[in-house]
């Protein structure tokens, strides 16, 4: 039987692998750095990489006690702080400025066995200014924004696993873009502390991975879990249908009702609902709370570097002047009420099956492409997983994504599984 290289072996399949004694911690961080040092040119997903480095540590990896992540390669978006690499945040304002502690998420990955290969490209202070990463799968397209580089990286077999963060849809979209699974935790899960946040009440960190098992176990296993929730099979799924889906192309629309008939024939519950006035007014109402919160966490970047940022997040930040502290407050109040009725909105479903992106990655790396589909169910803090369910015109991938209540991710996780082994199929 022929055998994946070890570059493209996932996280399950690389702690069995080193467990069984099939092959060692080193021999994958190896394959993973010939990888990258083969196609990063082109990619750039990469931005801060020292292969020496990671091949010591993941001999330490190999030296050291089985532990859940042991021997995992696995990337970090550069607005998240390492020790070892430089965080640039994606900013020239930034330019070779050195962390001295690892954010609280790549210690704790690093306690756990797994094995830092280094930074990965992220829009500018993981907003919607496009980084160079290119999408793997054609390269004159779009990787998503902004978790561009954990997308690209992943998707092109230079680490299984990567950081990502999202604050609108940073995680979902360029995951479904470069053809491989994101997921963004309930907010909080994953810690936040090291970090460069721009939006404190939306901010969260995830992970992209090549499956769904792959993103649960690595997430997971932060938290010292080796187990996986089997996927649920005949799982209560409620399509929510909201004036969002005027924007979707018609592949999109398409994959998600063969991806509904598929289920159905499958013996899973399908029904349609449609998002309530209260909540879908909460998606303009999450952009004004980001530029309110933006404008005073990029404080001093914008009182003492304002020439530096790019146009696009100066008009952004600017946006956020007007806004008073009471209407903040008042937007605070609303979204709170709106985490309130979630419980109604899901009903008798395990989870809400919504678009993840417009249609497929579009041409040109002017733009990341829009972050609408997140914005709500970020600003809710829900668990959502993004998968691709098709391709459009152009050959590239569209996808969906699962969303679950707050607090139920391995629930979430096991219904995703499902469905997104039977996207996979086809038709």
């Amino acid at each position: 039987m022929t055998r994946a290289p070890l570059n493209r072996l996932g996280v399950v399949g690389i702690v069995d692998a080193i467990e069984r004694g099939d092959t060692t911690a080193a021999a994958v961080a190896a394959a993973c750095l010939e990888r990258i040092a083969e196609r990063n040119e082109a990619v750039r997903a990469f931005v801060a990489l020292d292969p020496a480095r990671a091949l010591a540590e993941a001999r330490r990896a190999d030296a050291g006690a089985p532990a859940v992540l042991r021997g995992v390669p696995f990337a970090v978006k550069d607005v998240i702080d390492t020790a070892d690499y430089p965080t640039q945040y994606g900013s020239p304002i930034y330019q070779g400025h050195q962390p001295r502690a690892d954010a609280a998420c790549v210690a704790v990955a690093r306690e756990r066995g797994a094995v830092l290969l280094g930074k990965v490209a992220t829009g500018e202070f993981a907003t919607q200014t496009p980084s160079d990463a290119r999408n793997p799968l054609r390269l004159a397209h779009t990787p998503g924004g902004s978790s561009s580089g954990s997308a690209a990286a992943v998707a092109d077999g230079m680490a299984p696993v990567a950081f990502g963060t999202q604050t609108t849809a940073s995680i979902v979209r360029p995951a479904v873009y470069c053809g491989v699974v994101g997921y963004k935790p309930t907010f909080g899960m994953v810690c936040a502390a090291g970090l460069k946040g721009v939006s404190p009440t939306q901010d969260t960190i995830g992970v992209i991975a090549r499956s769904v098992e792959d993103a649960a176990y690595f997430t997971l296993g932060l938290h010292g879990a080796r187990t996986v929730a089997r996927p649920l099979e005949r799982p209560r799924i409620a399509v929510c249908l909201s004036r969002q889906w005027d924007y979707a192309s018609p592949a999109t629309l398409a994959a998600i009702e063969r991806l509904e008939a598929r289920l159905q024939a499958a013996g899973a519950q399908v029904e349609r609902i449609w998002l309530p006035a209260s909540l879908e007014d909460l998606i303009a109402v999450q952009g004004r709370i980001f530029a309110f919160e933006a404008r005073q966490a990029l404080a001093h970047e914008r009182l003492h570097h304002f020439d530096r940022l790019s146009p696009r997040l100066q008009a952004r930040l600017e946006s956020g002047r007007g806004i008073e502290v009471d209407e903040y407050l008042a937007m605070r109040a609303q979204a709170a009420r709106g985490r309130a009725a979630c419980e109604e909105l899901f009903g008798q479903a395990d989870a809400i099956l919504y678009p993840a992106a417009e249609g497929e990655a579009e041409a040109g790396l002017a733009s990341a492409g829009s972050p609408r589909y997140g914005a709500l169910w970020t600003l809710l803090h829900l668990p959502s997983v993004s998968f691709p369910i098709g391709q459009g015109p152009g050959g590239l991938p569209v996808g969906a994504q699962l969303i679950g209540r707050y607090g139920q991710d391995t629930r979430v996780l096991a219904v995703a599984g499902h469905v997104a082994a039977l996207a996979a199929r086809g038709d």
